[in-house]
């Protein structure tokens, strides 16, 4: 989990333009939208559709959205709980 962590920081920076900000810089248990960042519902759409497109799952209610957005941990979790999932493949 810590390795999709660390893949998501650079994402988030990449797609929302935060080229002040480090990886290093965002706490993983920190607020993400509404946080000292300023990542706001556009922000949010940005990466719905990043997560979609790189990782399969789908983020399509906001009372999902509401607690997978709350940190980048609850993101990594919903993406690590249900990428695998969506394929319906049998091991």
């Amino acid at each position: 989990m810590k390795t999709l962590i660390e893949e998501l920081k650079v994402k988030l920076i990449d797609i929302l333009n935060l080229t002040d900000l480090t990886p290093a810089d965002i706490d993983e248990n920190a607020q993400l939208v509404g946080g000292e960042h300023g990542i706001d519902s556009i922000d949010v759409l940005e990466m719905v559709v990043m997560i979609e497109k790189d990782y399969g799952v789908k983020i399509n209610n906001k009372e999902v959205g509401e607690k997978v957005f709350s940190t980048l941990a609850a993101l990594a979790e919903h993406i690590e709980e249900h990428r695998n999932t969506s394929s319906g493949s049998a091991a």
